[in-house]
């Protein structure tokens, strides 16, 4: 997947600016599995070629959680397509789909979960949630993963996945 070219230097610096790592989602849901006795590496490389990085990893039950961005990751809730470059964002957000559902695919090849939370999501759930799939895998069971409602109710207190965007 080749780069995207910005639509000015204006745009592409202040591209460069938004933070990748230490968002305050990921602090918020960090903060959360740490009070829940949760513990785990930060900014873990799972992926060798091509480079993936989890935003948090708990390697040796092999479960990378990532933490997309509403906007840069098209939330079906919160994503608003820009009326300004709109051909240039809608191939910049399609691109990290597209790159989601291929990471979630290579690391499920090689045994690892993936989980994905929304930025919007509250934390507590979310870090609830995720300790029922770290529970469930201690135990030597498969954690069951369940369609996201697709209904239109407020659904913002678990996980998904992007292939299909799922929740717990």
């Amino acid at each position: 997947m080749g780069r995207i070219k910005a639509s000015s230097p204006e745009a592409s610096r202040r591209m460069t600016k938004v933070r990748q790592t230490g968002t305050k989602a990921e602090m918020a849901l960090r903060r959360e599995l740490h009070r829940l006795g949760l513990r785990y590496r930060v900014n873990f490389q799972v992926l060798k070629k091509p480079r993936r990085i989890a935003d948090v990893a708990f390697t040796k039950l092999k479960i990378a959680v990532y933490v997309d961005g509403c906007f840069w990751h098209g939330c079906p809730e919160h994503a608003s397509w820009p009326k300004s470059y709109s051909e240039f964002w809608q191939q910049k957000i399609e691109a990290n789909r597209a790159r989601d559902v291929d990471t979630d695919a290579k690391l499920k090849e090689i045994g690892w979960t993936v989980i994905r939370i929304w930025e919007h999501e509250r934390p507590e759930m979310a870090a609830n949630a995720l300790k029922t799939v770290i529970d469930t895998i201690r135990n030597g069971a498969t954690p069951s993963l369940r369609p996201k409602n697709d209904d239109n109710e407020e659904d913002t207190d678990g996980t998904h996945e992007s292939s299909g965007r799922r929740k717990l």
